[in-house]
Parts: structure tokens; C-alpha cells; sequence
């Protein structure tokens, strides 16, 4: 009944933001979710990594998780200790011009998204992970794109307000950039564990 998903890249790509965004779309959707974020003191260019964990019943521990059902990935730099921790049947949605810098195992559903293309095509190559994660909300239904927007909206802050039409449009476009619910998530499956 809980699904782990690890959020990587490096500083200044919005790693902290997307995933406060799945973590609060999550919670309209009545689910229980934990986030955790570990980041370095660099503005940019620094290691950043997020969990969130998504359940349907109240989660008991902080999610130091030894394993992920899932991982998003903006950024090869720092790949390789999360890489580690995802289970063999795990879910990797990834940027297109850094997915042959990965390595999933065999077992492992590799979803590439081109993620950069598409942000600059938007007019902003900063929007990338928001793509990422719209994209990974698509193809697990998880949350819904209009989940997502809501979140985006509450967590942008009013400084930031003119960044607003471009992240929806970011949105929109990673929804549009899969096949929605290729790996479905079950949270409330019976067998006590979430299933894809």
C-alpha cells in the first residue's frame, strides 16, 4: 500500500520543487505521503535528491527507504546510489539526451522522455523536470494532471507568479509525451503492496 519513488538530479533543476508537487497532488488525491529531501549547500550543480512516498493508509516512518518503486531522473550526476536502491522490477522515467548514460537493469521499466526538447520548444529549458514529472504522474496514475497543476499553483511563490503559464504548459506536455497509464499504480491492492 506504499509506493517509493526517488526524484534525482543536480541543484537548480527543480528536483525539491517537482517532488513537493507530487507529494501535495498526492495528498488531494487522499493519499498519505511522506517527502524527504537531501540536497548540498550548492546553488546549482550540487547533488539533489528527493523521496516521496505515497501511501493509502498513514505512513509510520520517516522515508529513509531501502528500496523505490520508482525513480525520476533529470541528471546523471549522483545517479548511482539510487540507481542501487531501486527494486528489479523498478520504474525509470528519464530524460532523453541522458538516457544512454544510464544503466537499468534488464528487468527494470525504462521510460524515456525528451523532457529537454520539449522545454525548449516551450521557451524555457528550466522546465524539464516539471515534463519528468507530469510524464511519471501519466503513466503511473498516481495523481492526475489537474492534481498537479493545483499543487504547482499553491507551491509557486507570488515572486515567481509569471513562471505560472509556462510550468502548466510544461505539464501538459509531459502528459502528452506518454502512454497514460502504460505502468498503473494500484495502491490499494490486495495483497498489502502497491502493484503496477
Amino acid at each position: 500500500m506504499e509506493y517509493e519513488t526517488f526524484v534525482s538530479g543536480i541543484g537548480g533543476q527543480g528536483i525539491q520543487l517537482i517532488s513537493r508537487m507530487l507529494a501535495v497532488a498526492a495528498m488531494e488525491n487522499g493519499r498519505h505521503v511522506m517527502l524527504n529531501g537531501v540536497y548540498g549547500g550548492e546553488m546549482r550543480g550540487g547533488k539533489s535528491l528527493a523521496t516521496v512516498v505515497i501511501g493509502s493508509r498513514p505512513l509510520r516512518a520517516l522515508p529513509v527507504t531501502a528500496q523505490a518503486a520508482a525513480a525520476i531522473v533529470l541528471h546523471p550526476n549522483f545517479w548511482e546510489e539510487p540507481s542501487r536502491r531501486l527494486r528489479p522490477d523498478a520504474l525509470i522515467l528519464a530524460d532523453s539526451e541522458i538516457s544512454a548514460q544510464l544503466t537499468p537493469l534488464p528487468t527494470q521499466s525504462f521510460v524515456e522522455v525528451p523532457a529537454t526538447r520539449l522545454a525548449r520548444e516551450i521557451g524555457n529549458p528550466l522546465v524539464g523536470g516539471m515534463i519528468l514529472m507530469s510524464a511519471f504522474a501519466t503513466v503511473t496514475g498516481l495523481v492526475t494532471t489537474a492534481q498537479l497543476h493545483a499543487a504547482m499553483r499553491g507551491l509557486v511563490p507570488a515572486h515567481r507568479a509569471q513562471h505560472v503559464a509556462t510550468n502548466e504548459k510544461a505539464i501538459e506536455a509531459g502528459a502528452s509525451a506518454v502512454a497514460p497509464l502504460s505502468r498503473r499504480v494500484d495502491l490499494d491492492g490486495a495483497d498489502g503492496k502497491a502493484a503496477a
